[in-house]
């Protein structure tokens, strides 16, 4: 069975009414990503960074899965199928994949700021003296700008296994994640699908560019993969 390595950014939840921070429209508009979204922020305003995350968690948990989700969980029948996202949401679990690797953390846990023990939260808020078993408080288990990707040592480990590598929603512009496309072996087949590629992709080996957004670029990859590969 191939392994399938699906790394996916913030298009794919786009598409079930998750904002994203860059678009038009999205949550950069709204707040000052430094008063939110940065260590900084945190120290200078827990409160904030509190409310900020708990609406974006609201959003994640009344958002549902799409067909692109779907799609991704299907090709579990046919291909060993691991996901790389840069997502916070929980859509892929709700949609049915079975390995999901986050690489920016989790909306639905929480971790204490001094012991970096996680906890599971679901749909509950998080407050100022939510505390940890050892007496400290809780913050969102996200990786802000500035702190580093603690599990990007493991994504490059599964993009240098891939058979296939598919790239879904991703602008490629967000680094460090935006470099596991060239972990990836220079014969193993590349698929991107977004509707708006701005980047120079000539540096990328064997790679398939889709122009759509996620819900429909998915169908077309997948009908390739099941032709070429089943």
């Amino acid at each position: 069975m191939k392994k399938l390595v699906v790394f996916t950014g913030a298009g794919i939840s786009q598409e079930s009414g998750i904002k994203t921070f860059r678009d038009s429209g999205g949550l950069w508009e709204e707040y000052d990503i430094m008063e939110v979204a940065t260590p900084e922020a945190w120290s200078k305003d827990p409160e904030m960074v509190l409310e900020f995350y708990n609406k974006r968690r609201e959003q994640a948990l009344q958002a549902k899965p799409n067909r692109a989700h779907e799609i991704i969980a299907e090709l579990e029948k046919h291909f060993a199928v691991e996901i790389i996202t840069q997502n916070i949401d929980d859509l892929h679990e709700r949609a049915g994949s079975t390995n999901v690797l986050h690489l920016h953390g989790e909306i639905t846990k929480a971790r204490s700021v001094e012991t970096s023990e996680i906890y599971t939260i679901g749909k509950k808020p998080i407050l100022m003296n939510d505390l940890c078993k050892a007496g400290h408080q809780l913050r969102p288990h996200i990786v802000w700008f500035g702190e580093d990707v603690p599990n990007m040592l493991i994504a490059q480990d599964i993009a240098k296994s891939a058979d296939i590598f598919m790239i879904i929603g991703s602008s490629l512009n967000v680094y460090p994640a935006a470099s596991l496309v060239h972990e990836t072996s220079d014969t193993c087949p590349k698929y991107l699908v977004d509707p708006s590629v701005d980047i120079e992709t000539k540096s990328i080996n064997n790679l398939t560019i889709i122009n759509e957004k996620a819900t429909i670029g998915l169908g077309i990859v997948a009908s390739i993969l099941k032709k070429k590969y089943l």
